[in-house]
């Protein structure tokens, strides 16, 4: 039998192309607050699986949820200002 140890560079060589790039990680970085946000509502959805939520757990979610609605509108108008600013964009 063959180890896929000795196979591994095969399947999956190992390249630089691996890691993020600078834009890649200027993207994640501006997104960081609406994946906070969905993090959170999560967090809190996952939390009242196994029970009836509370009044405090439904404030909690709808607390969270207006979060993550204000984390994304955010994104867009930002995304919104930048295409209208650059060259060529639609005025």
């Amino acid at each position: 039998m063959k180890s896929i140890a000795a196979l591994h560079d095969v399947v999956t060589p190992w390249s630089d192309g691996l890691e993020p790039s600078d834009a890649e990680l200027d993207a994640i970085e501006r997104e960081m607050p609406l994946i906070e946000a969905r993090v959170e509502l999560l967090d809190a959805q996952v939390t009242v699986l196994d029970r009836t939520p509370s009044v405090l757990d439904e404030r909690r979610i709808r607390r969270a949820r207006r979060k993550v609605l204000a984390a994304r509108r955010a994104l867009t108008n930002r995304a919104a200002v930048v295409t209208v600013s650059m060259p060529g964009g639609a005025a």
